[in-house]
């Protein structure tokens, strides 16, 4: 998951949902592989059929990145279904992890607009490299006004620097001394800056793997960096003090050598008069300027037609941009509404209503305007978000109506079974409703609002049908 800016966590959020969904129906395939086949802990085995054609699974997969695992593991072990189960659990459970962190991060408007404020930032690395690059400065000894303007820019190198220190204080205290996540992402945060960073994984001694930029590490790796980073600057503070200190001098020189000087100088004040002529000139350079004006206010009357194209272009460029910021700040409102489900389907429908509101305003977007190409990549992907979400919905809905049905099938059930006097038929016909009650609570899908309940009712339904069956046998 990417950290540094609010937009995209939200948006992330429902993609990590999407491949926990993926994983666990893997999982359950997985398991029905074990159910069906006498696996004798081999570490290739077959998965279901599709279409009378087996389907070879060879786990020796890549299980991470491959750049985080030449780094923290062999990606070539080979391994059984079973420990791919156990693998799978642990991958869920990091989505879970990553969407805590997510949902901490957002309910705290400080911690994000410090996120966001970073991520407009230089990375420390970046940011040292400019400095150490402005500082190889040749001193121009023989012009004052160029040394002056030097030892200037050294100053302000030097208190660069001095940020730059205190910042890096900051990060390696908030990184090793902090015992809240938050704070110490707040700190790898400042340390990254505009690259960004992502959380990759949990390595074997539960150390947090980041990464930017195509380089993966370790929160120990970054304190190491903020070390070699310290002598670097303190090394380059000694660097600008020299060099100020040798512009100082060569600048008191030519000043002291100036002052020396004496320059005499004599300003001869010239008052100018007008003659006849002079005066006849002037007044056709005024008569010239009134055409020339005139001329140009017909240009401009001419001209208005393009003024008010420019005009409306400029208004169409602000609705467009109005429009586009109004399609994000919903998408994030819909990202946010699914956090930690499981929720009720109102929840899922108001979110899916929002994904589809910012779907309309992006894609009202005129092609002509600035925005336009940022508006349609956005909007694929919201069109990929609100395909899931509606995914959602129609899986919440059949749960709800399969709860709803059991209920009533349950106190069809229950007259039946209480029916005076009792006879078989009547029995019978509620040992069938029990049934049919049991078999809609059962096909409910884990993880749906409902199947708490659906799981809490089960048993007693259960119950229900074997006191009846019961009845039926004496």
């Amino acid at each position: 998951m990417t950290i540094g800016d609010s937009n995209q966590i939200m948006e992330q959020i429902i993609l990590i949902n999407n491949a926990q969904e993926q994983l666990r129906n893997l999982k359950k395939l997985i398991a029905q592989e074990l159910k069906f086949e006498n696996l004798k802990n081999s570490a290739i085995a077959t998965l279901p059929r599709i279409n009378t054609a087996s389907v070879v699974f060879i786990l020796s997969i890549e299980l991470v990145d491959p750049a985080i695992a030449e780094k923290f593991g062999n990606s070539e072990t080979k391994i059984s279904l079973t420990d791919l189960q156990s693998k799978i659990d642990s991958w869920i459970e990091w989505g879970y992890f990553l969407q805590a962190i997510a949902a901490d991060i957002l309910s705290d408007v400080q911690l994000v607009n410090q996120l966001n404020s970073d991520i407009n930032h230089l990375s420390l690395t970046a940011n040292f490299q400019v400095i150490a690059e402005s500082l190889k400065i040749n001193l121009i000894f023989g012009n004052s006004n160029l040394l002056d303007h030097q030892i200037q820019q050294i100053s302000n190198y030097q208190n660069e620097l001095l940020q730059l220190q205190q910042k890096l204080n900051y990060i390696f205290n908030s990184i090793k001394n902090s015992h809240s996540l938050l704070n110490i992402l707040l700190g790898v945060s400042a340390f990254y800056g505009k690259s960004g960073f992502a959380l990759e994984w949990l390595d074997d001694d539960h150390e947090l793997i980041i990464s930017s930029d195509g380089k993966f590490q370790e929160l120990t790796d970054i304190l190491n960096d903020c070390d070699f980073f310290q002598e670097q600057i303190a090394a380059l503070i000694i660097q600008s003090d020299t060099l100020r200190e040798q512009a100082e001098q060569a600048f008191k020189r030519i000043e002291q050598e100036i002052s020396q000087e004496q320059i005499i100088s004599q300003q001869v004040e010239i008052v100018p008069k007008f003659s006849t002529n002079k005066i006849v000139h002037l007044a056709l350079i005024v008569v010239s300027t009134l055409l020339i004006l005139g001329f140009g206010g017909w240009k401009i009357r001419e001209q208005s037609p393009q003024s008010q194209q420019r005009i409306l272009s400029l208004t169409q460029e602000g609705s467009a941009f109005a429009k586009f910021k109004s399609a994000q700040k919903v998408g994030m409102e819909a990202a946010y509404l699914v956090q930690n489900p499981p929720h009720p389907l109102k929840i899922w429908q108001q979110a899916q209503n929002k994904w589809l509101q910012a779907i309309n305003l992006l894609d009202s977007i005129p092609n002509e305007t600035s925005v336009y190409d940022q508006a349609k990549k956005k909007l694929a992907y919201y069109q990929i978000n609100y395909n899931a979400i509606s995914q959602r919905v129609l899986i919440e809905k059949k749960a709800l109506a399969n709860l709803e049905s059991a209920k009533k099938l349950a106190i069809e059930a229950d007259f039946f079974g209480q029916n005076s006097p009792p006879s078989l038929l009547s029995q019978q016909q509620a040992k069938d409703k029990w049934a049919q009650a049991i078999n809609l609570l059962e096909v409910i899908p884990e993880r749906t609002f409902v199947s708490i309940q659906a799981k809490e009712t089960l048993p007693i339904y259960k119950t229900n049908y074997a006191a009846i069956s019961q009845i039926i046998q004496n």
